[in-house]
């Protein structure tokens, strides 16, 4: 009886290939590609160590316990699951799938969402930054291409001027060339020095509680054209049984926000009217038909036009900065007959800017700390440099009591002033140029969960490997470590994830294709 070939384990030095080789060559290699399946694709895996145990369901008896010691590589890997596309490709395209599927059944229904919401009035809205000083941009004023994600159009000079003079720094005023999509001039700033990186910072941190306002101050611009017009409010019992008399029609909303090149964040936002049912106030029923999408648009708009929030004062600052919408605000209306939005258009659109962060502006860093502040942030360097070091300027330890500040008569602004140091996060997220907020938040009432699409999917991977429905695994794990054990490792655990997927697409192809022969055979 021969025995195995016992071969040595290959270092980093001997290069990838080589790994890859010697793993693919080991008489185990089969059950190694199936113990890391769940992981691969993944970039940097967690690697656990610990023990699983199966338990009854029912009796609560284990059934069943596995060491990771018994398993491939001693360790159990779980895939990150970072949402970010340039940290982990895989992990991201899984969650751009959830976040479709969640954006989606917002519009159309579906997952325990009823088909109803997609007769429910929408609106998909954008939110911009104001200006903080002119910057180099690219703008088209006349498309003539099919596919504007590889325009050829021709774009207008960036910044034409008849007069075209200087700043008080020397800097040229003006710029009369036609960029290019790929111009690494776009979205930096004409002047530095002129440009005001402090106030955009600012912008970028405070952006959620401007959003906050937005939304109450469209909700309740709603409740008073429905009084107007003699829409009652609705009657809902609370859980101590008392009514409470609330208004006929609610907003709920899905939020992406997306960085622009010039590090201002901006927001995609899915707007649906909702009505109100008394008998059960989570039930998503159609608003009355006194108010129609005509009058959430409306609302939208004046939402937008309507609210500022002044922030708390700062040494650097005494009064605050200002913080309001752009001009740009742009309302549209999707499923019309023009067809140019429909659900799964901007379903997709949403999606592809839930994966994304920095990366537009050029900046992809993790968090700062006091030790590496310096490699990022300079007082007299680039755009990005400027807007780290205000970040972290900013957010110093001031010392200084905010609760003394001005009172004023509205008591949501007081009490955002009392908040002690209320600009102590900007330091938290200075390699996020100031914003800290999720970058694809939703309502409650708007679609399923993230959880719930997780769940949902581990049901049917355990369902799909044929485990007991009565049973539950539980494990008792430790961290040990992220990423690979080699990068041969990596490399087949990757190729087999790709080759997995190919697969899976071709199949979903082909049942569509065999579906629509169906349909047009009857």
């Amino acid at each position: 009886m021969s025995t195995p070939l016992t071969l040595y384990r290959p270092g980093l030095a001997v290069g990838r290939d080589a790994q890859a080789l010697h793993r693919a060559a080991s008489p185990e290699f089969s059950g190694w590609l199936e113990h890391t399946r769940p992981a691969g694709g993944c970039s940097r895996p967690i690697r656990l160590t610990g023990t699983i145990a199966a338990v009854d369901r029912n009796t609560g008896r284990i059934t069943g316990r596995l060491h990771t010691a018994e398993l491939p590589d001693r360790t159990l890997y779980k895939a990150c699951g970072n949402r970010r596309e340039s940290v982990c490709p895989d992990c991201a395209w899984v969650y751009r799938g959830d976040a479709y599927q969640l954006t989606r059944c917002g519009l159309t229904g579906g997952k325990g969402v009823p088909a109803s919401v997609g007769r429910h009035p929408v609106v998909f809205a954008t939110f911009t930054a104001p200006s903080f000083g002119p910057v180099h941009h690219r703008h088209v004023p006349r498309h003539t291409c099919r596919n504007r994600q590889h325009c050829d159009c021709r774009p207008a000079p960036c910044r034409a001027r008849s007069n075209a003079g200087t700043c008080q720094h020397g800097q040229p005023a003006a710029c009369f060339a036609r960029h290019d999509a790929n111009d690494p001039r776009l979205g930096q700033p004409l002047c530095l020095d002129c440009y005001d990186h402090a106030h955009q910072v600012v912008w970028n941190y405070f952006s959620g509680e401007l959003w906050r306002r937005t939304k109450q101050a469209a909700d309740r611009r709603l409740a008073a054209r429905c009084r107007r017009r003699g829409i009652p409010k609705v009657g809902v019992v609370t859980a101590s049984g008392k009514v409470r008399w609330v208004p006929p029609v609610r907003v709920s909303h899905g939020k992406v926000a997306e960085m622009q090149r010039r590090g201002a964040v901006h927001f995609h936002v899915l707007l649906r009217l909702d009505g109100v049912d008394p008998d059960d106030p989570d039930a998503l029923v159609p608003p009355s038909a006194g108010i129609t999408a005509d009058d959430l648009e409306e609302a939208v708009h004046a939402a937008a036009r309507q609210i500022t929030v002044t922030t708390p004062p700062h040494p650097d600052r005494p009064q605050g900065w200002s913080v309001a919408w752009g001009e740009q605000v742009d309302v549209r209306r999707i499923n019309t007959a023009s067809d140019e939005l429909t659900d799964g258009k901007v379903a997709a659109y949403l999606a592809k800017y839930a994966t994304k962060a920095t990366e537009a502006t050029g900046h992809s860093s993790t968090r700062l700390t006091p030790a590496t502040i310096d490699d990022y942030a300079d007082p007299e360097g680039d755009h990005l440099a400027r807007l780290i070091d205000a970040c972290w300027r900013l957010g110093r330890p001031t010392h200084t009591d905010t609760s003394s500040g001005a009172a004023t008569a509205d008591h949501r602004q007081d009490s955002l002033d009392t908040k002690p140091r209320p600009y102590a996060g900007l330091r938290r997220w200075a390699h996020m140029l100031g914003f800290g907020g999720h970058f694809l938040t939703k309502a409650r009432r708007y679609s399923v969960t993230f959880a719930l699409l997780r769940d949902t999917r581990a049901t049917y991977r355990r369902e799909e490997d044929d485990e007991p429905a009565d049973t539950v695994t539980v494990g008792t794990l430790t961290y040990i470590g992220t990423g690979w054990l080699t990068e041969g490792d990596a490399l087949l655990a990757n190729t087999a994830a790709r080759q997995r997927r190919e697969s899976r697409r071709i199949g979903r192809e082909e049942l569509a294709h065999k579906a629509w022969l169906t349909g047009a055979a009857e």
